[in-house]
């Protein structure tokens, strides 16, 4: 059963920016114009300009529906409740940042982990951008609203029949040490079914500190009854080095983490038949055989792909193709598609 609707706003990883992470969410019983979530806050109005000029219809409710009504950028915006943020890169920011003086609609929240809303101030400061953003849920002078997301393995409500877990990934080091990104478990209250959102991550087998392993552990149990659709990143093509990575990942590595979930998830099925509940355990290996078909039912986008300006088909859609081919040999039963702009997407 479909549980929410997505219009990809942008879904690259930069430099193009026009073409930066953004998409829109909605549960699926719900009309757009009864509010929407903004997952992530790359492209914005411009993008979703041209978008619905190539597809007047993408906001259309239903196939037989008359013309879609008044949408416009502005109104879709507008009808934003809330923004939820992985972390405060420019390439997942930069439309919030612009349009934050002249956002309509009702006040909105902006949800993150305390250090991105933080990273945040240091924006909405008074002296890189004008201060537009606030703590104080009950200053009416700001539209927008400050509120910290914890990874304390509780999910909070965001929106009316949506629910969110927090969890940290790595995104690479800085000069502070590790940076941490969020990955996101949300929730469709009322049919429990649930969707992971990866922001930027790097692979747990060149981390200074793995955490993906936490994902997946958390993950695998829901594997695919609750949880069939994957967004991750996969910034780079095949044959990068390692050290030019920079808390990102290419196929080699995104299909090392779809094996580690695939062995997550035989071991969680495992337990759950032996009645041996969870428990601390480490890290296991399993014959490829033993991984056939683990992943069957799952869907897995990806995302952030890093433009480089030099071929005539999506970037994307040519790292979408270096993933398939090394997963292919262990058939995992994954589908992997490619998220991109202006996509529809039911989830």
């Amino acid at each position: 059963m479909a549980a929410f609707d997505m219009v990809v706003v942008g879904s690259g990883g930069g430099p193009d920016e026009s073409n930066l992470s953004a998409y829109l969410l909605k549960p699926r019983e719900a009309a757009w114009n009864d509010g929407i979530i903004a997952l992530e806050a790359g492209s914005g109005l411009g993008a979703l300009r041209h978008i619905m000029k190539r597809d007047p219809n993408i906001f259309r409710e239903h196939p037989t529906d008359a013309n879609p009504t008044s949408f416009t950028p502005l109104t879709v915006y507008a009808n934003v409740k809330c923004f939820l943020l992985t972390h405060a890169h420019l390439d997942h920011i930069s439309s919030l940042v612009m349009t934050a003086g002249s956002l309509g609609g009702a006040r909105k929240r902006i949800y993150g982990s305390a250090q991105t809303l933080s990273d945040l101030e240091t924006i909405f400061s008074g002296r890189i951008w004008p201060k537009l953003a606030t703590y104080d849920q009950n200053n009416p002078l700001f539209q927008l609203v400050y509120h910290a997301l914890h990874a304390d393995d509780k999910y909070e409500v965001i929106f009316p029949n949506i629910s969110v877990r927090l969890m940290t990934v790595s995104h690479g080091m800085n000069g502070s040490g590790q940076y941490d990104g969020a990955c996101f478990f949300i929730r469709h209250d009322p049919t429990n079914r649930e969707f992971i959102f990866f922001g930027d991550v790097e692979p747990d087998s060149i981390s200074v500190e793995p955490k993906n392993i936490a994902v997946w552990r958390a993950a695998a149990p829901k594997i695919p009854h609750v949880i069939s659709t994957i967004f991750i990143e996969c910034s780079y093509q095949a044959g990068r080095p390692d050290g030019q990575l920079w808390g990102h990942l290419s196929p080699v590595h995104l299909v090392q983490e779809l094996v580690t979930l695939a062995t997550e998830v035989v071991i969680a099925r495992k337990e759950r038949k032996s009645c041996s509940g969870s428990r601390p355990r480490k890290k296991q290996r399993m014959s490829p055989e033993a991984l056939h078909g683990a992943l069957e039912g799952v869907k897995v986008y990806i995302m952030h792909c890093k433009e480089q300006f030099a071929t005539e088909r999506p970037i994307n859609h040519i790292i979408g193709d270096q993933c398939r081919e090394l997963l292919a040999p262990h058939q995992l039963g994954v589908e992997l598609l490619t998220a991109d702009q202006g996509m529809k997407i039911v989830i």
